[in-house]
């Protein structure tokens, strides 16, 4: 059985600007970024279990984050009823913390 991938439209939105701005840095990058990501959690499926969970959160909520290869983002998920939500596609050293608030119902 394989599991799905549901972006909150927080983290949709931050996946699409991050890519239009390494886009318009210089071309190239900004199609690199989603294929990051894209591999990111192609990992993240395949071995859920085996990354750091979210400091801050509390652990019965199980939030985890996984490095973007090449990048300085991260991939903010929880598994819930079977299926990934990807909570965030964050960058590591910009308002530490405020993913936290994503993970409240």
């Amino acid at each position: 059985m394989s599991r799905q991938v549901f972006f909150e439209p927080e983290a949709a939105h931050e996946l699409e600007a991050a890519a239009l701005w390494y886009e318009a840095q210089r071309s190239g990058p900004g199609l690199a970024f989603p294929a990051a990501v894209d591999r990111t959690i192609d990992h993240l499926t395949a071995w859920p279990d085996t990354e750091t969970s979210v400091p801050g959160v509390p652990a019965h909520l199980e939030v985890r984050q996984m490095p973007v290869a090449r990048f300085p983002y991260g991939v903010v998920y929880l598994i819930a009823r079977g299926d990934f939500r990807v909570l965030a596609v964050a960058r590591e050293r910009r308002r530490p913390g405020y993913r936290r608030s994503r993970t409240e119902p």
